[in-house]
């Protein structure tokens, strides 16, 4: 029997996490959860069902809850989110699509969402509350930190690490064993040759 799931957020990148968790199979998603005159609205066939500021009543009734607002620039609303949640106990699942490959040996964090065709190599650990899009490649023994988005097609090399709260942008190349301090933003098509300090 499929669990119950609230998604927060209905943009876009909701509607790619739909396809995702609908292909997963693990779990019915239950509603959504987006702005006040939102409500009532549908985001592919799921109905917006409350508002941030009805969470706590919805933690009352449902276990599971995955952010599905996108993050391009600031992680920030991400973050709220997630200590919103944290600090209601709820169940924060991770979702891997069934078309990615996730090594047996990599770790992965809560709230964190695997996307199509996404490759997560051996060694490699990644953090709560991320995203890692479509096509992404994390290669052996990179260290994701959390809330982190690392977009379509970009390419993280071995042993590189990439700071919590970072973007790193679609087509992007990190150097193997780089590492990239907390807060930054990677933009798209960028081949990061040397250390970032901290932004």
């Amino acid at each position: 029997m499929k669990k119950p799931l609230i998604l927060i957020g209905g943009g876009g990148h909701c509607m790619a996490c739909i396809d995702v968790i609908e292909r997963q199979g693990l779990f019915q998603i239950a509603g959504i959860v987006d702005t006040a005159d939102k409500i009532g609205h549908c985001v592919l066939n799921y109905r917006v069902i409350a508002s941030d500021e009805q969470l706590s009543e919805l933690a009352s009734r449902f276990d599971n809850f995955l952010i599905t607002l996108g993050q391009i620039k600031s992680p920030d609303k991400r973050i709220k989110l997630f200590n919103i949640l944290e600090n209601l106990g709820v169940n924060l699942p991770v979702v891997i699509s069934p078309h990615a490959l996730v090594s047996d040996y990599a770790a992965i964090g809560k709230g964190t969402i695997i996307m199509h065709h996404s490759l997560v190599n051996a060694g490699a650990v990644i953090g709560s509350n991320c995203i890692i899009n479509s096509k992404a490649l994390i290669e052996h023994n990179v260290c994701i930190g959390d809330h982190c988005h690392v977009s379509t097609g970009a390419i993280v090399n071995g042993d590189a690490v990439v700071g919590t709260g970072c973007f790193v942008g679609s087509g992007s190349v990190v150097r193997e064993g780089v590492r990239i301090g907390t807060n930054n933003i990677v933009s798209a098509g960028t081949r990061i040759m040397r250390d970032i300090e901290s932004a």
